[in-house]
């Protein structure tokens, strides 16, 4: 399991919409790490078509997607908390409730706003055994 931040970094955090250099190098590294037949799970907020049409699309049968989503106050609410070097003031946090909004639609998704952290994992755990190739 990756975490998308180790990446983000340097050149990877150009400003184009999508962050296409950051998606690439992020497939790279999951392809690589998959080359020895072991699933890869990637972790990070990201959209579908930020990463179907990129080239390294190609490295992968198949691609699952999962959003871990929450009401919006609770949403806000669990932003706001967050250390300040990480940046989430109020235009960010508004843009996140819509992506939290949008993302429901597109997407599996498991409803965090009341569930233990125990019980996320859990789903969370069950939703990535259940697409693993048999």
């Amino acid at each position: 399991m990756l975490e998308q931040d180790v990446l983000w970094t340097g050149a990877l955090q150009e400003d184009v919409p999508g962050h296409p250099a950051f998606r690439a190098t992020w497939l790279r590294m999951a392809a690589m790490l998959h080359q020895n037949g072991s699933p890869v799970v990637l972790c990070g907020t990201v959209a579908p078509q930020e990463l179907e049409p990129l080239p390294e699309r190609v490295f992968f049968a198949d691609v699952h997607y999962l959003a871990l989503v929450a009401d919006n106050e609770t949403l806000r609410a669990r932003l706001r908390a967050r250390p300040a070097w990480r940046e989430w003031d109020e235009p960010r946090i508004d843009e996140m409730l819509e992506f939290n909004l949008w993302i429901r639609g597109q997407v599996d998704s498991i409803d965090t706003t009341e569930a233990p952290v125990s019980d996320v994992v859990t789903a969370v755990e069950k939703w990535v055994r259940s697409n693993l190739p048999t």
